[in-house]
C-alpha cells in the first residue's frame, strides 16, 4: 500500500526564484491569470507539488489549457504565457522548426 503513495515535496521553487508550497500558489478561485500565476501552476506541476489533475480540478482548467501553459513556458519561458504573444511566440517557433 506504501507504493501507492506519493510523496510531495513540501515546496519548490517557483517561475522567478522563490519558495512555493500549496499555501503560495494562487487561491483555486483565481478567475485572473496573469503571467506569474500561470507560471507558478506550471512550476508546481513540474516540480511535483500538484498533479496535473489537480491542477485542473482545483482550478477548472481544462487539460488542453494547462498543457499550452506548459508548451508556452517550455518553448519561450514566462513571455511566452502572456495573451496578447501567444500568437508570435506560435509563429516563430512554427518558422523554427521548418528549419
Amino acid at each position: 500500500m506504501i507504493e501507492n503513495q506519493k510523496i510531495r515535496p513540501a515546496q519548490v521553487i517557483g517561475p522567478l526564484g522563490e519558495p512555493l508550497t500549496l499555501d503560495t500558489l494562487p487561491p483555486p478561485s483565481t478567475s485572473r491569470w496573469v503571467v506569474r500565476r500561470k507560471a507558478e501552476v506550471v512550476a508546481a506541476v513540474n516540480g511535483g507539488l500538484l498533479s496535473v489533475d489537480e491542477v485542473c480540478e482545483r482550478y477548472r482548467l481544462t487539460l488542453e489549457e494547462f498543457a499550452g501553459w506548459q508548451r508556452a513556458v517550455d518553448r519561450s519561458g514566462m513571455p511566452g504565457l502572456r495573451v496578447t504573444r501567444i500568437q508570435h511566440y506560435k509563429s516563430l517557433y512554427e518558422r523554427q522548426q521548418k528549419y
